[in-house]
């Protein structure tokens, strides 16, 4: 089996760290082929930065081949309703893999994001998926997805501080970390506060496995028909690649 991870940004040190974490969910024979957008935004941190990096991210998937699955690396979903137009392969979103999997293992979760002016695009992605009244809030960490990178000491102090807030004002009974940046946080977070942290990118890639396994594919029926062959190539400038 071969996932397709795509970080729709044009940070390649983050798709490093994206693909690490991704091997190390993944089950023995699946193979991460782990891509960057080839133009765009460094970081994705709200809605002009999400709008800024729709065409790289789609021309990325289009233009990959040999894959059964493609996960966006991306907490905001960024593009996933125009990518399951690209392709009938499962298309997974690691927020709402994410928001899917804290539902299953308690009754109310809070989201530790990373800037303020991301939450507003999140609690849309929650309320569009039917999952706003499971989760308590949205927390901004005030942390920048760069310094995420290193895992800046000063960052991880912050992301801590609003999980304790989550706990202890929100009541919250799971958290979901908000960002890609954040996968390698998850299990020592989870042991630390004795509940579950969930990554949305260990999320994904096993979610993707199982649609694979289960040999479901995106339908190919109302709003995730194909694009007709003259719209992909005024959208790419090439003859349309099979994915």
């Amino acid at each position: 089996m071969r996932i397709l991870v795509v970080n729709p940004n044009t940070t390649v040190a983050m798709t490093r760290k994206i693909a690490d974490a991704a091997r190390q969910i993944a089950s023995p024979g699946t193979e991460i082929m782990a891509i960057t957008s080839p133009f765009g935004p460094a970081s994705i941190e709200g809605y002009f930065d999400e709008a800024t990096s729709l065409n790289g991210l789609l021309q990325a998937i289009h233009r990959a081949e040999n894959y059964d699955a493609v996960v966006i690396a991306c907490f905001d979903d960024t593009g996933l309703d125009a990518a399951r137009c690209l392709t009938d392969k499962p298309v997974i979103g690691i927020g709402e893999a994410a928001y899917r999997c804290a539902a299953m293992v308690s009754n109310k979760f809070s989201v530790v994001t990373t800037l303020a002016r991301s939450v507003p695009a999140l609690e849309h992605n929650l309320a569009r998926y039917g999952m706003a009244h499971q989760c308590v809030k949205v927390r901004s960490s005030e942390v920048a997805v760069l310094d995420l990178e290193d895992n800046n000491p000063a960052a991880c102090r912050k992301i801590e501080a609003e999980i304790e807030a989550a706990i202890a004002d929100d009541k919250a009974e799971a958290i979901v970390l908000g960002c890609a940046g954040m996968a390698d946080l998850a299990d020592s977070l989870s042991q630390r506060y004795q509940l579950p942290v969930l990554d949305g990118l260990a999320c994904a890639v096993a979610l993707a496995e199982s649609l694979v396994r289960l040999k479901l594919r995106t339908s190919r029926l109302g709003g995730y028909a194909s694009p007709p062959a003259h719209k992909l190539q005024l959208a790419f400038g090439s003859d349309p690649v099979a994915a």
